[in-house]
């Protein structure tokens, strides 16, 4: 008997993992359908199995407290070791069995453990695009309100919302012509770039529709997808930069990517937004904007593409939904995996036995100073 007593924690906590082990085996596979297999896991944060340590430094800490308990000398000592252990010495050490037993699936749950799902070959969208949007000062005209610039933004915003599947980079142009962000899948990072845009962070006193095409074809030179599209916004005429519109929609054409133009505004003289009054009321200004039609229709008409004049934010709308409508989808196989989370499956059993710790220690081993 005394060579079991100091063992006894141990035993204990080997007593509650046993049925805790199990009931975390019945929920993943009976509540989560998750199958107990090699390859159908995995740990979100494995370095959290650190604090797999922290059970051990709970047993080192009981032995401490136990040896560390004053002791009374008394003259008849023999007496009293003939006296046999009541039973609250043998439960006694059953609430550090419980506390290292909770500690230990707590800190299994904090791993971040997570089920792995291969997921189906599905038809998904495989188009890669780019967005080629005009930054010059004509961009200010109220005439697609709030303005032409402010509705283009409010416009991409909502589409690449509705475009999970599809690579989308970004091109800003004016005197010539600026990668914004390459082909990338993380629609939150470009909708952040792209709002937080601002007339003038480019020149602006220059149109150069031939570069910026460029540049987007640049950004698609290496790409595989079975749809490469451009989608050019812009209100003015070509006067800037030094590759044509006609030579950019030529290389369009050999690579195989189509241009789909959008001319945004309905006549060449528009109010422009030119400052704040004292009291912050806007200032307009009547400014002329040469706009080429036919050279944007001639640049989609090349590309196999369409070209689309809009007067206002509902027709902008619907040029886009237009645009991709028209566009190929191809069968691909997605590589992704889906991850179920696991961690309750732990937290449950692990708060059970803290509560039920703390439970014994109120009622069955309460202790009078």
């Amino acid at each position: 008997m005394k060579v079991i007593r100091p063992l006894l924690p141990v035993l204990w906590t080997l007593l509650f993992l046993v049925p805790a082990a199990y009931a975390c085996a019945y929920w993943i596979e009976g509540v989560y359908e998750v199958p107990l297999e090699s390859g159908s896991f995995r740990f979100e944060r494995p370095w959290a199995a650190l604090l797999l340590f922290a059970p051990a430094l709970v047993l080192i800490a009981h032995y401490l407290q136990r040896w560390s308990r004053p002791r009374l000398q008394v003259s008849r000592g023999h007496d009293l070791s003939v006296l046999k252990p009541g039973w609250r010495v043998w439960v006694a050490p059953s609430v550090t069995g419980m506390r290292v037993a909770a500690v230990m699936l707590l800190a299994i749950g904090l791993m971040g453990p997570q089920s792995i799902h291969a997921r189906d070959s599905a038809e998904v969208e495989g188009i890669d695009i780019v967005l080629v949007l005009d930054m010059s000062l004509s961009m200010q005209a109220d005439d697609i309100e709030p303005t032409r610039f402010e509705a283009t933004q409010q416009v991409v915003l909502d589409f690449l919302s509705r475009r999970p599947n599809d690579r989308i980079g970004a091109v800003v142009f004016g005197r010539d012509a600026y990668t914004l962000m390459p082909l990338t899948t993380d629609k939150d990072a470009l909708k952040n770039v792209i709002s937080e845009m601002e007339l003038g962070i480019v020149d602006g006193r220059g149109t150069a529709i031939g570069n910026a095409v460029g540049t987007g074809l640049n950004r698609l030179r290496r790409s595989e997808a079975k749809s490469k599209v451009i989608i050019l916004l812009t209100d003015g005429d070509s006067n800037a930069g030094n590759v044509t519109p006609d030579q950019a929609a030529e290389l369009a054409a050999t690579m195989e990517v189509k241009v789909f133009t959008i001319l945004m505004g309905e006549s060449e003289e528009n109010r422009v937004k030119r400052g704040t009054g004292l009291f912050g009321q806007p200032i307009f200004d009547v400014g002329n904007f040469p706009v080429n039609p036919e050279l944007l229709e001639r640049m989609s008409e090349r590309t196999g593409a369409e070209h689309f004049r809009v007067g206002d934010r509902q027709s902008l709308e619907r040029s886009f939904h237009e645009i991709l409508d028209e566009l190929e989808k191809t069968e691909m196989e997605d590589a992704g995996q889906v991850f179920g989370e696991l961690f309750p499956a732990f937290l449950w059993p692990g708060l059970a036995l803290l509560l039920l710790e703390l439970l014994t220690r109120v009622f069955l081993l309460r202790r009078w100073p």
